[in-house]
């Protein structure tokens, strides 16, 4: 039995050590969330079980969480890159499937034809608003920046401040509001599922998403010209990556341990 004790608990601290050198390796990634495990202990016992003599069978992994803790904002100077200070998620659609994912990533660009979309090409969400930049509806959708205005200008910039209005200005000075860009809040965020590319998914754990204005609320305020870097800890990281190795190690000594004396035991039967 102490084999497969000892085995659980190198699988859980290999788990352990996959984590810690997934938040490692995305140290510098923008908008990335770091995960952390958290472990269960195993205890075979029965009704007829003395409770004092329940050594248990080993540990398993009771869930891998995500910590949305704000990461540190870092100036960038372009327009088009934002940051949340507090809660919230900006909406990206896919152009092609029409899903919707989730990220802290605000990196953006403006495409020739006025959508502005992430790297991967997902666009950007956001209320419809008036000619006073007021929101007139509580759907969001894709970003249309005209290219040109009614009096034939072409676009010269596009900025966002921090109610998070898009305005377009052009060469012959004018400017107009596009949208409003929509924050997502879930009831559970630890229950989004992670999909690659810093964006996460909703799901039945976390709830569908509620969508508000920034700076109204619990939603978090843009800051134009900034991104949110990753909210990895290295010298925490470090720490964890040594004990999760210590571990490692007392587990696979344990094994050895009980090899040895299976290996006694044998060869008494043989004598």
């Amino acid at each position: 039995m102490s084999f497969f004790t000892s085995l659980s608990g190198l699988k859980n601290a290999e788990t352990d050590l996959r984590v810690i050198a997934n938040n490692i390796a995305n140290a510098e990634t923008v908008g990335f969330k770091k995960s952390s495990v958290q472990f269960a202990d195993l205890v075979a016992t029965g009704s007829a079980t003395d409770p004092r003599r329940s050594p248990g069978i080993g540990a398993t992994i009771a869930g891998i969480t995500q910590d949305f803790v704000l990461g540190p904002l870092e100036q960038t100077g372009r327009s088009l890159d934002i940051a949340i200070d507090g809660d919230g998620f900006f909406a990206l659609s896919n152009p092609f499937s029409t899903d919707v994912s989730y990220s802290r990533n605000g990196n953006f660009r403006l495409t020739a034809g006025g959508d502005v979309e992430d790297a991967w090409g997902n666009r950007l969400q956001a209320f419809p608003v008036d000619a006073a930049g007021n929101p007139t509806s509580t759907v969001p959708g894709d970003v249309a920046v005209p290219v040109t205005n009614g009096a034939g200008a072409t676009l010269a910039n596009v900025t966002i401040n921090v109610r998070g209005i898009v305005t377009a200005a052009y060469s012959d000075g004018t400017t107009q509001p596009v949208g409003q860009v929509a924050l997502a809040t879930f009831p559970a965020p630890n229950g989004l599922r992670t999909i690659g590319q810093t964006k996460f998914q909703a799901t039945g754990d976390s709830g569908a998403a509620v969508f508000g204005n920034p700076g109204i609320g619990s939603y978090g305020e843009m800051i134009s010209g900034a991104l949110e870097r990753s909210n990895v800890d290295l010298a925490e990281e470090m720490v964890s990556l040594l004990t999760a190795q210590r571990n490692f190690q007392a587990n696979a000594r344990a094994i050895d341990t009980a090899t040895q004396i299976s290996t006694t035991v044998i060869n008494l039967r043989q004598q």
